[in-house]
């Protein structure tokens, strides 16, 4: 028979177990593996002040296949680099460096540009399939 005191004590450790199960808070970026459990198998539609801005789909082997949601599709792969998560295309852009949190269960990015505020974009699971055209052909 659990007394008032057992329960005084119990529950404050239940509750203590479950936060510790939680992911990191928001305030740490993910490291580079709970970045690839989290998106692999995923196609994320990503926002920007609320609109949609970009669709990406995670492949194994940390490759990825980008959208700005007009059916063009750039193939790229991605890798760590210190605590940014930083994308390579096929295209001369470069590498685009971001840090991702986990925030209520949805992932948060914000862009390494060098200013002091960077854009904030979430990322929530794609309601529709990732459309890509194919290449362009011509006479």
């Amino acid at each position: 028979m659990m007394t008032d005191m057992t329960r005084t004590i119990t529950l404050p450790l239940m509750l203590s177990g479950l936060l510790s199960a939680l992911p990191a808070q928001a305030t740490e970026p993910l490291s580079a593996d709970a970045f690839e459990q989290f998106t692999t198998g995923r196609t994320l539609t990503y926002f920007s002040g609320g609109s949609p801005y970009g669709i990406e789909k995670y492949l194994p082997n940390r490759r990825v296949i980008w959208s700005f949601l007009d059916g063009r599709c750039q193939e790229g792969t991605w890798a760590p680099s210190g605590p940014y998560i930083c994308f390579e295309y096929n295209t001369d852009s470069g590498p685009q460096c971001w840090q991702f949190f986990l925030q209520n269960g949805q992932l948060r990015a914000v862009f390494e540009d060098g200013s002091e505020e960077a854009t904030p974009y979430a990322a929530e699971d794609a309601s529709e399939e990732m459309y890509c055209m194919g290449p362009d052909v011509g006479a």
